[in-house]
């Protein structure tokens, strides 16, 4: 938007989707909004992939004998399985995506600190997207996600490419990371304290910590790999006078804080949701803010509790343990202060919230089943089963990816100015919950009878888990083809939306929906970013306003 337009009276301003219209001008934007719809189309054409896979899986594991695949395919489809779905979907889903939409409006800020840092980062995901799927053609890997050694040394497959890619990908999240870090520092407005931040920014703020400190571990360990298949240095390979466990050491000390890039922004939606559609201010702000750092910090010390069975000394063993179970501490504090919030609600059971209660609940089984994990006296039994992959898609997929649509379907209206229809939307979040549920519920049984993960064929006791988990797997798709044409048809017949439909109190909300190109027409008011209860319905509009302009910065 101009400012000769912004100076005319009663001129509409141009929202960022009309300023330019060609490919090269979405490309090669500068604009945190088109960044964050970039992002966007990337990770979700990602998702689809990574579901295909997992539908592949899940079809030849219908039957204890062949399927549809050999065994060799089997291997290379759970390894693009799970590859496509970490690296390419969950981690960059809801920072990228929602973050780079979103954090600037909250902080009622034109952009980004580093704009074209933040350009350089989608383009950093794209070209190490192109890596890990160029593997495909070569040679698809089949190592499982995590490319332990020292089978990831000798196998023909694609290694290098595929860890290549992933080292990439590595840079577009640090730079994301420290944008944030950035932009969260310097461009909070006057007024805007710490405390009077949105909770999603503390959210995504702690995440840029991890994502900063530890992503680079994660880039030398896969350049370690990639030199010892290369030129042959003993690494990681014992037939070279390597360590394969040191590999792992190395390997976890940044997956396991990855899981928190993963849930700790979808923590931060939660908090958003809840508040608004439970009509109520947000219970214990300081203790949901603090934990978001404590999780930060605590997620560097417990990747020892992925290796219990590596051989790893009883000391070592029962300390992780025990640090195990001090990381649920944080994290049960944000679920115990999101009921608190909804207790005695006003609670509005639109899209957004049913995505969200559904987070809460497949969460809360992830993490309860985690304990089982993290317990030495039951994790030896369990471990390297199918109670593992249970539990895993309980917290990273009902947690991440929930929160991820719930996020989506609250924020959509203001990407792209338009409303969904709602009996879908809701549709596709209840399909999608039952769905998820009958696809991994089962493998929790599975687990406890014995069956081994990422096992090809199968004794035939446990073929009727395993169809119903198919079962589930096809009825999961179906809901999120649901919600994806929903959303879609918003964008091209959706009723066109309001400023700010649901009535919520953060800044975004105080611009047009969608925003202009540098987002505010007018300063925003510095408030309460969870005090509903200065909002006013505006008729003409169909939507909600703050009631005062008083203390507007």
């Amino acid at each position: 938007m101009s400012t000769v337009e912004a100076a005319v009276p009663g001129a509409e301003p141009r929202s960022y989707l009309q300023e330019g219209r060609g490919i090269r001008s979405w490309i090669f934007t500068l604009d945190h909004k088109r960044i964050g719809v970039l992002y966007l189309v990337s990770v979700m054409a990602s998702f689809l992939l990574g579901g295909l896979f997992a539908l592949l899986v899940r079809t030849e594991l219908l039957t204890p004998q062949r399927t549809i695949m050999d065994a060799q395919t089997y291997n290379q489809m759970f390894t693009l399985h799970g590859a496509v779905m970490i690296f390419l979907f969950i981690i960059p889903g809801i920072p990228a995506v929602i973050g780079n939409f979103v954090l600037p409006l909250m902080l009622g800020a034109k952009d980004v600190a580093f704009p074209r840092l933040n350009l350089a980062s989608w383009w950093l995901y794209v070209v190490g997207s192109l890596f890990a799927l160029a593997s495909i053609l070569i040679g698809a890997v089949d190592t499982g996600w995590t490319f332990y050694t020292p089978y990831s040394t000798e196998t023909s497959t694609a290694v290098v490419p595929m860890t290549m890619g992933a080292f990439i990908l590595g840079f577009s999240s640090v730079f994301t990371g420290l944008n944030f870090i950035v932009t969260i520092h310097k461009l909070r407005p006057a007024g805007m304290g710490w405390f009077r931040m949105p909770l999603l920014l503390w959210a995504l703020y702690a995440t840029a910590i991890i994502q900063v400190l530890a992503t680079p571990v994660l880039g030398i360990t896969l350049i370690l790999l990639i030199v010892e298949r290369v030129v042959g240095v003993g690494i990681f390979d014992p037939a070279l006078g390597g360590d394969p466990v040191l590999y792992q050491h190395f390997f976890w000390f940044y997956s396991h804080p990855a899981v928190y890039i993963m849930i700790l922004p979808a923590m931060g939606v939660v908090s958003e949701v809840i508040s608004v559609f439970s009509r109520k201010h947000i219970f214990g702000y300081s203790f949901i803010a603090g934990s978001s750092i404590a999780i930060a910090f605590l997620s560097f010390l417990v990747w020892g509790h992925h290796m219990f069975t590596s051989g790893q000394s009883p000391l070592a063993n029962t300390i992780f343990s025990a640090l195990t179970f001090s990381v649920a501490i944080p994290s049960a504090v944000k679920v115990f202060n999101w009921l608190a919030t909804m207790f005695r609600g006003n609670i509005v059971l639109k899209t957004p919230m049913l995505w969200i209660l559904g987070f809460i609940f497949l969460f809360g089984i992830g993490g309860l089943t985690g304990l089982f994990l993290g317990a030495l006296a039951t994790v030896i039994h369990v471990h390297d089963t199918y109670f593992v992959v249970s539990h895993f898609h309980y917290t990273m997929f009902g947690g991440p990816v929930m929160a991820l649509m719930g996020a989506l379907f609250f924020w959509w209206p203001k990407f792209f100015g338009r409303m969904y229809v709602e009996f879908w939307g809701k549709v596709s979040a209840v399909v999608v919950f039952i769905g998820f549920n009958v696809t991994f519920f089962p493998q929790f049984i599975l687990g406890l009878r014995g069956m081994p993960r990422r096992y090809y064929n199968y004794p035939p006791e446990f073929e009727s888990l395993h169809v119903l988990s198919t079962l589930g797997g096809y009825f999961l798709s179906i809901g999120f083809l649901i919600a994806f044409f929903t959303l879609v048809h918003a964008i091209f017949r959706g009723k066109k939306a309001a400023a700010n439909p649901f009535g919520a109190a953060t800044m975004e909300w105080q611009t047009s929906s969608p925003p202009p190109l540098h987002n505010f027409v007018e300063a925003p008011h510095v408030g309460d970013p969870y005090d509903l209860a200065g909002l006013v319905y505006d008729e003409a509009s169909d939507g909600f306003r703050p009631a005062a302009k008083e203390g507007s910065s």
